[in-house]
């Protein structure tokens, strides 16, 4: 119990630092998914290079995309500085609790920020987009999001315990490049054709496409997706094999 109040205070101690970074953490979330929303929905979508109902495709994607790329990025750098130049970690360490639950710390407070990350752009992308959603579908919308975000913040452990700082810059086009074009959040992975077969099997193991696949089988089931249920499964897998890893990759670097 006294290892589960630990845990509670350090969660709530991240989240208030984030309250208190507020607009830099906005500016963080928001700008890049804007820009993808306005140039490739509004603005080629009223020029007519895009068709009427692209947005439809576009917003649950990006949503996922801002989710999990925001709990993957909101674990990974905060990892890459503590191990290295704040050495903030062994004060974590040093807490009245176990060394993995510190781990599992980091991916839900990750998670968090990108839970926040996603439902921010839902007004934005409403505001600026003429959307209209299966709203039956929310409750299991936001499941799908929350497993994402916390399959993000599991993937931003093992790479924020496998990336030194300096290759922090490295890391944002050898590795953020690619989960960001190959997740989904742009196109329905079902409408990707045999010619393009090589892309699909890529797309196919990046859990950021079953994140978008799962938005939409939820928010606008009439666009071709992946059955929600082998969305969910393969999310789990990616929490728990991506966490197992990330968690071997703290312990190791934990107690050098």
């Amino acid at each position: 119990m006294s290892q589960l109040r630990t845990f509670q205070a350090i969660l709530w101690r991240d989240v208030f630092v984030t309250g208190r970074e507020l607009p830099s953490f906005l500016a963080q979330v928001i700008i890049q998914p804007f820009f993808i929303l306005f140039i490739f929905a509004k603005v080629l979508g009223d020029i007519g290079y895009v068709q009427d109902d692209f947005a439809q495709v576009l917003l649950p994607g990006i949503i996922a995309m801002n989710g999990f790329l925001g709990a993957l990025q909101n674990t990974t750098l905060p990892l890459v500085l503590d191990f290295s130049w704040t050495r903030e970690i062994e004060d974590r360490l040093l807490a009245p609790i176990s060394i993995p639950l510190v781990a599992v710390e980091k991916i839900v407070f990750g998670a968090v920020r990108g839970f926040f990350a996603a439902v921010l752009m839902v007004p934005v992308g409403f505001v600026m987009l003429d959307v209209s959603w299966a709203w039956s579908g929310i409750p299991g919308a936001l499941l799908v999001i929350v497993l994402g975000c916390l399959a993000g913040g599991s993937v931003g452990l093992v790479i924020g315990t496998s990336v030194p700082a300096r290759r922090v810059n490295v890391m944002f086009a050898v590795i953020l490049t690619p989960i960001l074009f190959t997740g989904s959040a742009q196109f329905p992975w079902r409408s990707l054709s045999d010619d393009l077969l090589w892309f699909k099997v890529v797309c196919a193991l990046n859990p950021l496409t079953y994140v978008s696949e799962g938005m939409r089988a939820e928010l606008v089931p009439s666009v071709p997706h992946i059955p929600l249920p082998i969305v969910l499964l393969v999310l789990v897998v990616a929490i728990a094999g991506f966490g197992g890893l990330g968690l071997r990759g703290f312990m190791k670097r934990a107690l050098d």
